[in-house]
């Protein structure tokens, strides 16, 4: 090729360049004026359902911002803190001893709680089958049980603390879910398991018992990603704080999340000290 040819031929390349900068800047503020996050939560239900539960909130949350927002369901406990501290999601929705393992190993940061009636606490339950002729937690010894996540050590520690340790099952199991556990117990899989106070209440119609429960313990939690800019950060806060079940909008989208959620309060990592000294002799 002559070199004629070659310097026609890169001041062309260098004019088709020049012409498509503007528009591979503009594209991204098209389609995202207030940027991207991804909201991830520990998995309280199978994928489908936790993508319909968090459905309505994601939704509620990019109509409140300026923010385009999508939801990426995990698996477990353990796949939520790591998504959340490597950046994979910017913001989540984590039980108590994720964001404390969370805060420990990436330094995330808490945003808001959940409240029930106006309190930011909830309380782990043992449930078992109506007529099962078990009253009171001792009595499950010998018996088979329950739990959800393996890295949940808030449930090992509150059934431990109702005066029953995993040695004193003929077995356990991990089913991931309360609802599963729930189920598993109606149908006799189990003899009893541990669950949330709102799953019980959920399934209290279909048969199941309380037989011991905790005393009040801090809810679950929204944390962010420790980067997070200050200014999307509260966006996310002062968005999740107006959300309230008095308003048919609130109450919609409230209802779709959790039945028993009546909206958010600000909550501080102090909050949840409690709970580590509960789980401390299980790490």
């Amino acid at each position: 090729m002559k070199p004629k040819q070659v310097a026609a031929q890169a001041v062309l390349v260098t004019l088709l360049i020049g012409a498509m900068l503007p528009f591979a800047w503009a594209a991204p503020k098209q389609h995202t004026p207030g940027g991207q996050v991804t909201m991830g939560s520990v998995a309280m239900d199978i994928p489908v359902e936790m993508i319909k539960r968090m459905s309505a909130l994601t939704n509620y949350l990019a109509l409140s911002t300026d923010l385009n927002i999508r939801f990426r369901p995990s698996p477990n406990l353990g796949s939520a803190v790591e998504d959340l501290g490597t950046g994979q999601t910017q913001i989540a929705y984590l039980t108590p001893v994720a964001y404390i393992e969370a805060r420990k190993k990436y330094g995330v940061v808490p945003l808001v709680t959940p409240t029930n009636q106006g309190r930011p606490y909830f309380s782990l339950v043992i449930g078992v089958k109506a007529g099962s002729g078990l009253h009171v937690p001792a009595e499950l010894k010998g018996k088979r049980f329950a739990f959800g996540d393996e890295k949940a050590l808030l449930q090992r520690a509150s059934v431990e603390s109702m005066g029953v340790k995993l040695t004193d099952f003929s077995h356990f199991a991990y089913l991931r879910h309360y609802d599963n556990i729930a189920k598993a117990v109606l149908a006799g899989d189990f003899d009893g398991g541990i669950l949330k106070d709102s799953v019980a209440d959920d399934f209290k119609n279909k048969g199941i018992v309380v037989i011991g429960r905790t005393p009040p313990l801090p809810s679950y939690i929204f944390a962010v990603h420790p980067g997070m800019p200050v200014a999307v950060r509260n966006k996310l806060r002062d968005a999740l704080l107006a959300l309230k079940k008095t308003s048919p909008d609130g109450s919609a989208t409230l209802e779709a999340f959790d039945s028993v959620y009546d909206g958010f309060a600000v909550v501080d990592d102090q909050a949840y000290d409690p709970v580590r000294k509960l789980i401390q002799p299980y790490q």
